[in-house]
């Protein structure tokens, strides 16, 4: 496109040189009657296109594209039942505040609330996905999009992150563009920075403190370096939330890891006078619990202001990004004498947490240290809604930050294979690994033809296959219900993936599992291997 007075291009041509503009290059979607326009564009862009299976598993792709680059996510999906699709995904994306752009098709704008059976049409199409992001809007006009996509990098890049979906009228989509958008990028990237008097109060509530504990949430990941110099300043334990794993090394005597949901956890934070929490709303997903046992005073740093005076209001309340923040407080502390004590204590908190395992749970922990042996030191886990990744929440040890995926806020079933193959476009020189169960995976497992499509170094998916909903079961059991549609009968898990291309394992043993993950992890492409829950004898 050339800057002139005729028109020289489709609407949807200029949206993906817009969206190319911005920096991304990656969509993910499912081409249809409705997106037609919005497809025009692409060959003649940077901007890749991943053919999903589903719409579900587009944007489940663009969360793990996400988590993993800390970009935006793009989604293309048609009016209708293509939005209703990847509706589940946005609601997983806002649950887990993942940055996510979902542009679908509407109608024709006369067509627009007047029920006349249009082909996939709906009352109000906008009114399925306003609940589920930051804004949902509608471009009645070409000109309206500029100024729309600019608003939803404002959100990705200064506020709390969260999906952003913009409908487009098919006949909007075909409009004429006169002149070229990207030449109008409008970049906002300032977040909120900490007041000095704040930060200054923080500080010295910490320094006055005998036992500070950190709890470190997905909006603290950039806040690493800060945060851990922090911690040994106090000789304060740091622990985080599920999304926050990997932000203290597992090696650190002050990593507490994310054990928020074990009993000696909550003891040792019930003993602590300060808590300072940062970028994290302190859900119950993530403690499996209604509150945690803060009974002394709490700093919170948080991007949203909702979360400063919630379930858990804050002595000092600061809004800020925790990135800046943590910087902040880091250059206001002075380091204090070493506690040797607390050392000693976040080291018998973990040993008890180990001691108190379930056979199930360690059946679970023998898996995950097979994967540990052998998953390279930069490698990622996608994870799915299942008992095996519920114990990995807390007992897999993450190396470092965007390497564990897990749908904590929604809890999403389906979400590993999707979210991994996300992941894996976003940094193909990582190595990934998808963990999953056999009931969660059903969900989603179309998506394997994406993945021996668009993936061609190592990725593997790990299969925990107890022929059962397992922790549905176990809580009828619990509650003392008749188990009832908890026992599936499932396919051939491997030879379906054979029929996909996948390379298949299947091992017996924990000692075979070893061997195939290191061929596995070998493999330039995706490998599939199904461990059944009987073949793990932790007797051994």
């Amino acid at each position: 496109m050339v800057e002139n007075s005729k028109a020289v291009a489709s609407c949807g041509e200029a949206l993906v040189k817009l969206l190319e503009a911005y920096g991304v290059d990656t969509v993910f979607g499912i081409p249809g009657v409705h997106t037609l326009e919005l497809y025009r564009g692409l060959p003649s862009s940077n901007v890749r296109h991943v053919l999903t299976r589903h719409e579900q598993g587009a944007g489940f792709m663009a969360d793990g594209y996400a988590r993993v680059s800390g970009k935006p996510g793009v989604a293309f999906v048609i009016t209708g039942p293509g939005l209703t699709n990847i509706s589940t995904a946005i609601g997983q994306a806002y649950s887990d505040s993942i940055p996510m752009l979902v542009i679908s098709s509407v109608n024709e704008t006369n067509t627009l609330g007047k029920g006349w059976g249009r082909l996939h049409e709906t009352k109000n199409q906008r009114a399925i996905t306003e609940p589920l992001t930051a804004f949902s809007a509608t471009a009645y006009r070409a000109e309206d999009i500029p100024d729309l996509i600019a608003r939803a990098f404002a959100v990705f890049n200064s506020e709390r992150p969260r999906p952003v979906h913009l409908e487009i009228p098919m006949d909007v989509l075909a409009s004429p563009v006169a002149y070229d958008w990207s030449n109008e990028l409008r970049i906002a990237r300032s977040r909120p920075q900490a007041e000095p008097k704040l930060i200054s109060a923080a500080a010295d509530l910490l320094k006055a403190s005998k036992r500070p504990v950190i709890i470190a949430g997905g909006g603290a990941l950039d806040a690493a370096e800060s945060l851990l110099a922090i911690a040994e300043k106090l000789t304060a334990p740091v622990f985080t939330t599920v999304a926050g794993k990997g932000i203290v090394s597992p090696q650190h005597e002050l990593h507490g890891g994310a054990n928020l949901c074990m009993s000696p956890a909550w003891d040792y934070l019930e003993q602590a006078d300060l808590v300072l929490a940062i970028g994290t709303e302190l859900a119950d997903t993530d403690m499996w619990r209604d509150t945690l046992p803060i009974k002394g005073d709490i700093i919170r740093i948080d991007i949203d202001a909702r979360k400063l005076n919630d379930l858990y209001p804050a002595k000092i309340g600061i809004l800020a990004d925790a990135m800046g923040a943590a910087h902040q407080l880091n250059q206001a502390i002075d380091s204090l004498e070493t506690k040797p004590s607390v050392v000693a204590d976040v080291a018998n908190l973990k040993n008890g947490i180990l001691q108190e395992q379930a056979e199930l749970q360690q059946k679970h922990l023998a898996v995950l240290a097979c994967v540990k042996n052998h998953l390279p030191a930069e490698g990622f886990i996608a994870t799915d809604m299942t008992q095996i990744s519920y114990t990995g929440n807390y007992g897999f040890e993450s190396e470092g930050t965007r390497s564990w995926l897990h749908p904590t806020g929604f809890g999403t079933l389906g979400y590993g294979l999707p979210a991994g193959i996300g992941a894996k476009i976003a940094a193909p020189e990582r190595a990934g690994l998808v963990l999953a169960g056999d009931g969660g995976f059903l969900y989603t497992l179309q998506e394997l033809a994406t993945a021996v499509e668009e993936i061609h170094t190592p990725f593997v998916v790990l299969l925990w296959n107890n022929d059962s909903l397992g922790q549905i079961r176990d809580d009828m059991i619990a509650m003392d219900i008749p188990t009832v549609g908890v026992s599936p009968v499932n396919p051939n898990y491997t030879m379906l993936a054979k029929a996909f291309s996948c390379q298949t394992y299947k091992p017996q043993s924990l000692d075979e599992l070893e061997s195939c993950l290191e061929e596995a992890f070998k493999y330039m492409g995706v490998s599939f291997i199904e461990m059944h829950d009987s073949s793990v004898d932790i007797a051994q």
